[in-house]
């Protein structure tokens, strides 16, 4: 039997949900490194990372091989388990993110937060896709 395309049905949304993610944390680390590095560098260079890994997991996603599956598995993994390291590290040291006493609120940061929470729930909904979505 012949593998299913990863890119039909549900997998296409999830694609396009991590697309549209990785290019509104790819403006949004863009802008901040340009323009603000400087007033919170951490932050915005995490900013910077979750955009890599956003990219790489929608390329790995929309890839049908067993080689980029692997790769989509961990760029997940590693997204799930960054947002929620720093997400916590957000809620237990806020100063660490914090400019002249205002939260800078980053694309992790927060669990996400200034994403609707996308970021905390995208990961969690891409590991079950990518378990329910495998070779039987």
């Amino acid at each position: 039997m012949a593998q299913e395309k990863p890119t039909l049905g549900i997998g296409r949304l999830l694609i396009a949900a991590y697309a549209v993610l990785a290019l509104a944390a790819t403006g949004r680390a863009g802008y901040e490194l340009a323009a603000k590095f400087q007033e919170a560098s951490l932050p915005y260079a995490l900013s910077a990372l979750s955009a890599i890994i956003y990219i790489l997991a929608t390329v790995a996603l929309a890839r049908s091989t067993s080689g980029w599956r692997k790769v989509a598995y961990v760029a997940v993994t590693i997204e799930l388990a960054g947002v929620l390291l720093i997400g916590t590290a957000s809620v237990i040291w806020p100063e660490l993110f914090t400019y002249n006493g205002k939260l800078v609120k980053t694309v992790w940061s927060f669990f996400g937060i200034a994403y609707g929470f996308v970021p905390v729930v995208l990961p969690i909904l891409g590991l079950i896709w990518l378990g329910r979505s495998k070779k039987a």
